[in-house]
């Protein structure tokens, strides 16, 4: 059964296609905010952090709720910067429905195809809104276009605009069949219905019946109208729509001026019309943990409850750790306000206090009925730092902050050199990591200094290898024995590791193969070549041998680590680097230089594309040549070309420049 009452949605876009202001007017013309803030003179209500408002840009997920007609609306508004990838990942995980924001100028951006997916892999229900209709360059149904052939989506339009650019004046609803023109009055806008003029009726009877076929395809019912030439009815046509967008069999298209205030209560009323309800499900509690806010004063903990009733005050269960806990208190939260409630119901999103072991992903039950919900996936970081405070005072603070901030964010890992006792911190990219810097001081008060950033490279093998490992060693009592006999195959790029025991007769005794897996588990993280963690290989345990009275797990663990070494220094050990994919938008007169520094950085150009009057580059681009970019490009186009990049794959390193790599690891290791 459905609560009809709410909606859990999310809005997701490429940076600078108007999510933020586009979220304030939503807050704006529910009541909740009373005056709508500017992102450029940093008032807006959701970009609430300090280098949200300084930087103009979204980097942590905000939630909060407003009331539209007879229906409460949870909203999360999302980053669009590549680098804030886990907040979209995470709320998408938990939303039922998103909102997918498009530039009407720049139109299916680079992010705009990573939310996408993002929303895909978890089944969630879109609605596409093409914002800044009023731009000069404006182009909707190019817009459209590209979304039905760049993302593979049954892109079909439910409003018209009439005017694009600076002609925009409104739009046309299709499932209406009305005009609704807007009109500046002095500081305010004004909008009127009206009927559709005769200029634009062949074109609108054009789109209409091309919504109706589209939306008939989901309903036999209204099919069967179609074909025999019967007009639907508005409801009719609204729960067809509605029952094809909530399958993913079609994305109704809207379009609007989030800054002139224009299509946005058509826009609320589409997620109320379209996107789907959460299951009111009764039973036992259910929740998901889904994020992590903390500071030197709290720690919130972000929960979606799927199930039963979270109440304040009681005792639950994580289930992913197997830890009771007592629920402190519970809240709605408004970006960074939080009210109290008595309780978060099934379907609803909220923060709790008291859950001091909840972590991004684990599953929040009741004692008598633990279930575990899937787990959440993330992308591993591709870039890291070294870091120290800069008095020995604060290197316990420093811990501390580091801490808080890895248990926020899944893609931010923090880990210790063995050798050399220096911390490392490991992110997304060189912003994610500029700003957790920034929030270290200011936030954990910890002054801290950073090394020059490091590609996260990997090791792979390029052959197949055996090896047959014996330890044996014999100091007076008992002594240690293990041999084992491994086998070691490449996997193709992503495949990850695979650990395969083929041992028969118990040659190596059933309790000792897992210490054997995790001694090569820990010899991976190290390999033979660079230093770096091994990738994308699988291990076989093909024989072995043990001793009644000196075999252990410890002996097996210390074996299959030092037969995992020579194993792959025997299998053609290869060193792989992560490649980028860098988009470029740049005038036309810029190109030339463009496409040559990237090719200077051992970059591949895909695909070539005019953008107006401007030209949109995709290179594939190693991550090791991308560092300080951002001010040669401006330097090349005079400062108007802009980029984005986002992590695609790894590749293998030319066997010159890996050998390089490798030196330069040695060197740094022996040098400190």
């Amino acid at each position: 059964m459905e609560a009809p009452l709410i909606r859990n949605i999310g809005i997701m876009a490429h940076i600078d296609a108007g999510k933020t202001s586009t979220s304030e007017r939503i807050l704006y013309f529910a009541g909740r905010i009373h005056r709508i803030g500017n992102v450029d003179d940093g008032s807006t209500a959701l970009d609430w952090m300090e280098q949200e408002r300084e930087r103009g840009i979204t980097i942590t997920a905000a939630a909060t709720t407003v009331d539209w007609k007879d229906c409460r609306i949870n909203l999360i508004d999302t980053p669009g910067h590549v680098d804030f990838t886990v907040e979209v990942e995470r709320s998408l995980r938990v939303l039922d429905g998103a909102v997918a924001l498009f530039c009407a100028v720049g139109g299916v951006e680079p992010q705009s195809v990573g939310v996408w997916h993002q929303a895909a892999k978890y089944g969630v229900p879109v609605i596409a809104y093409v914002n800044k209709m009023d731009r000069v360059g404006a182009d909707f149904h190019g817009v459209v276009r590209k979304i039905q052939e760049e993302l593979g989506a049954n892109a079909v339009p439910v409003l018209l605009p009439v005017g694009e650019g600076e002609a925009f004046r409104g739009y046309v609803d299709l499932t209406r069949n009305v005009e609704t023109v807007f009109e500046e009055r002095g500081t305010k806008i004004h909008f009127d219905e009206v009927p559709v003029p005769a200029a634009l009726r062949e074109e609108v009877g054009r789109w209409r019946r091309n919504l109706i076929e589209k939306a008939s395809e989901a309903d036999d019912a209204l099919l069967g109208k179609y074909l025999a030439g019967v007009e639907p009815t508005e409801e009719e046509l609204r729960d067809a729509l509605r029952k094809a967008t909530v399958a993913r069999k079609i994305v109704p298209v809207l379009c609007g001026s989030a800054v002139r205030n224009i299509g946005i209560r058509r826009l609320l009323d589409a997620v109320i019309e379209y996107l789907p309800a959460p299951e009111a499900r009764e039973g036992p509690l259910v929740a998901l943990a889904f994020k992590v806010a903390s500071d030197r004063h709290s720690r919130l903990v972000y929960v979606r409850v799927y199930q039963g009733k979270l109440r304040a005050g009681s005792y639950v269960l994580n289930a992913t750790r197997d830890r009771r806990e007592r629920v402190g208190r519970v809240f709605e939260m408004h970006a960074n306000r939080a009210v109290a409630r008595e309780s978060l119901d099934a379907g609803e999103i909220g923060a709790v206090v008291g859950l001091t072991s909840a972590l991004t992903g684990d599953t929040i039950c009741d004692e008598g009925h633990p279930v575990v919900l899937e787990a959440m996936d993330f992308p591993a970081p591709v870039i890291s730092v070294s870091i120290r405070p800069e008095s020995r005072a604060d290197e316990d603070k420093l811990s501390l902050g580091l801490a808080k901030l890895s248990e926020e964010d899944p893609t931010f890992l923090v880990s210790v050199e063995p050798e050399t006792g220096e911390t490392l911190i490991a992110g997304m990219g060189e912003l994610h990591l500029e700003i957790l810097v920034d929030r270290l001081r200011r936030e954990h008060g910890v002054a801290a200094k950073v090394g020059r950033p490091q590609v996260a490279y990997r090791e792979t093998a390029t052959a197949g290898a055996e090896v047959d490992q014996k330890l044996v060693k014999q100091t007076g009592g008992r002594g240690e024995f293990a041999r084992v006999s491994l086998v070691l195959e490449p996997l193709p790029a992503g495949a990850g590791f695979e650990f395969v025991n083929e041992v028969k007769g118990g040659n190596v005794p059933k309790e000792y193969v897992p210490a054997v897996e995790k001694g090569i588990i820990e010899a991976m993280r190290k390999g033979a070549y660079a230093g770096f963690p091994v990738v994308d290989v699988r291990v076989t345990l093909a024989d072995g041998d043990y001793h009644e009275v000196d075999s252990s797990e410890r002996a097996f663990h210390t074996c299959a680590s030092m037969g995992f070494k020579e194993l792959l220094r025997r299998a053609g050990p290869a060193l792989l680097e992560p490649v980028m994919t860098v988009n470029v938008v740049t005038p036309t007169e810029h190109l030339g230089a463009v496409n040559g520094d990237l090719a200077s950085r051992r970059g591949r150009i895909e695909e070539m594309a005019a953008r107006g009057t401007s030209q949109e580059v995709r290179a594939a681009v190693p991550l090791a040549e991308m560092f300080g970019y951002a001010t040669q490009l401006r330097t090349l186009s005079r400062g108007s070309a802009t980029f984005a990049m986002s992590f695609d794959h790894y590749e293998p390193v030319p066997f010159a420049l890996a050998e390089e790599v490798a030196e330069a690891r040695k060197a740094q290791e022996t040098g400190r």
